[in-house]
Parts: structure tokens; sequence; C-alpha cells
């Protein structure tokens, strides 16, 4: 069975080089999100297992989601992928629930690596 993965960034360049760097033997179904409200829609269909989470994004960014998700009782890994790897931003990320924070730009040992950690390839 899939693991269905939903991929949320506002760049559409970097969606496209963060499904790259998955692994292709991996058995997975992507879904793309632009922006937080979109992945919360997304996410509300219960459909996602994986999230790969950017955080500076329009109408709503990935700090206002992850705390959504945390309200509404996160049943999904989210794996935070962004630029600002300040150490707050990261701190924040994981107190609202993020599994691991992965700096961009992404690359596929990481992605590999951090799926092997959590079981799920």
């Amino acid at each position: 069975m899939a693991t269905n993965v939903l991929v949320v960034d506002d760049s559409s360049t970097s969606r496209k080089m963060l499904m790259k760097a998955l692994p292709s033997q991996w058995d997975i179904s992507v879904t793309q999100a632009a922006n937080g409200q979109e992945a919360l829609d997304l996410y509300r269909t219960g459909k996602v297992d994986v999230m790969f989470l950017d955080l500076t994004m329009p109408v709503m960014d990935g700090f206002q989601l992850l705390e959504h998700l945390q309200k509404e009782g996160l049943n999904c890994i989210v794996f935070v992928v962004s630029a600002d790897v300040q150490p707050l931003a990261i701190e924040r990320a994981k107190k609202l629930g993020a599994a691991e924070f992965i700096p961009k730009p992404v690359t596929s040992d990481k992605i590999i690596e951090l799926l092997g950690r959590f079981g799920l390839q």
C-alpha cells in the first residue's frame, strides 16, 4: 500500500526538487500544496501519512499549519524543509510537532537517511 506524501512549498521549483530527492523505490502517492491552507485542507481528507513542509509561505505559513495540525491531533509525520535554519525556528517547529528539520537544499541522501530512521522505507 502506497504511503501518501504531501509536499508543501510555495515554490514549484522547490517542490519539484524535493520530489526528485525522494527515493524512486519508495512506494508513494505524492500530492502538492502551495501554502499552509491548501495543505490543511488536504490533511483533513485523511490521506496524508508524511508531509514535507516549508515554513515561509503566503496565506498560511508552516508554523501556522503546524499549530492547526497540533490542535487537530497531528496524525502524520511532518518533516520541515526550510532555508530558515535559525535555532529558534528549528526549536519552534519541533515544539509544534515536526519530527525533523531538514535544511534546504535537500539531498536525496538526507531524505533516504531520514526515511530509514523513521522506518518509512
